[in-house]
């Protein structure tokens, strides 16, 4: 534990070094990747550790992002304490949908968690005290004075969402290597078995189910802080996929490969508009586009790396030493 408390701290000090030394705009994408690393790791907790599948996660992070936004907006609460409010009131709310869909699986609680995701957007439009379409906006404050004039405020939002994302990644990896990862991954290979050797499945799903819908708040109540505002259209029925993508491109069953599946993330609307600006900037290939990539990305990363490039890599490094051999 202590070997990798130390590899964490000397990663988010090279990384806030990075940050200090590149432009505006690779530091908004660098805060980006902050955002989808924990997010992603909560879909590998859930689905990757729990066996249980979800297409809704972007609903809640939606739901976290709306948490913060309110607790800033209208309670003029500090803003860390509104991050820990969002991942608090969407473990919650995970918790107690959770506990309604422990008894489905497969198919029927991906349904049900898409339902979410589709749903969620629309009822947010209902709500005067939630903005309507339009939103509500957020206003981050400024970066602390004593870190000087020349510290930009997107500089600011990458400080906060490194910060978090490390912290969040190394609770993530600790609790997984803890017996309640061992719980989940046996739920996962076999819930039967698993229970019939005392472990409570309903239980420990409900568990799995809040703790990661508490990191998808959390990412939610982040993504808000770097564009300043939260409305349906920031969490589209897109997000929940792209997530799911990036933890299948991650390796679905472990934590080591989530950073490239959120630099995917990022670098795919880039990959779209630079498309678009060959063919006159069409704005048709630059809303289509990023969806194709991520769907052709998502089947093949089925078809030739199901298990994460970790894994495929490791075995392609064993059947050389075999042959070798």
């Amino acid at each position: 534990m202590r070997k990798r408390l130390l590899l964490f701290i000397a990663l988010g000090w090279v990384l806030l070094l990075i940050g200090d030394r590149v432009d505006e705009l690779r530091v908004y994408q660098g805060a980006s990747i902050a955002v989808y690393v924990i997010a992603i790791g909560s879909i590998i907790l859930l689905t990757g550790y729990s066996g249980q599948i979800s297409l809704g996660h972007g609903a809640l992070m939606a739901f976290g992002g709306y948490v913060a936004a309110l607790c800033v907006a209208n309670a003029s609460l500090p803003l860390w304490f509104a991050f820990v409010m969002a991942a608090l009131v969407t473990g919650i709310f995970g918790g107690i949908l959770g506990f309604a869909a422990a008894r489905l699986s497969g198919p029927y609680l991906a349904g049900t968690t898409l339902a979410l995701a589709v749903g969620l957007p629309s009822l947010a439009n209902q709500f005067s005290i939630l903005g309507g379409e339009q939103g509500i906006y957020l206003d981050p404050g400024l970066p602390p004075a004593s870190l000087g004039e020349s510290f930009s405020q997107y500089k600011w939002f990458f400080w906060i969402t490194t910060l978090a994302a490390l912290i969040t990644m190394f609770w993530l990896a600790n609790i997984l290597q803890s017996k309640y990862g061992r719980t989940w991954r046996a739920l996962r290979s076999n819930d039967v078995a698993a229970q019939l050797c005392g472990v409570h499945t309903g239980r420990q799903k409900v568990l799995a189910f809040s703790l990661s819908s508490g990191l998808a708040g959390l990412a939610g109540a982040l993504l808000v802080l770097t564009i300043s505002t939260v409305s349906p259209s920031a969490f589209p029925l897109s997000l929940s996929f792209a997530l799911v993508t990036g933890a299948v491109v991650s390796g679905i069953y472990d934590l080591k490969g989530v950073m490239l599946g959120a630099v995917i993330l990022v670098i795919i609307p880039e990959v779209a508009d630079s498309v678009a600006s060959r063919f006159g900037d069409s704005l048709k290939i630059t809303s289509t586009l990023p969806g194709l990539l991520v769907s052709a990305l998502l089947i093949l990363a089925v078809l030739f790396t199901p298990n994460g490039p970790g894994e495929k890599l490791h075995h392609l490094r064993h059947k050389r030493k075999t042959h070798s051999g």
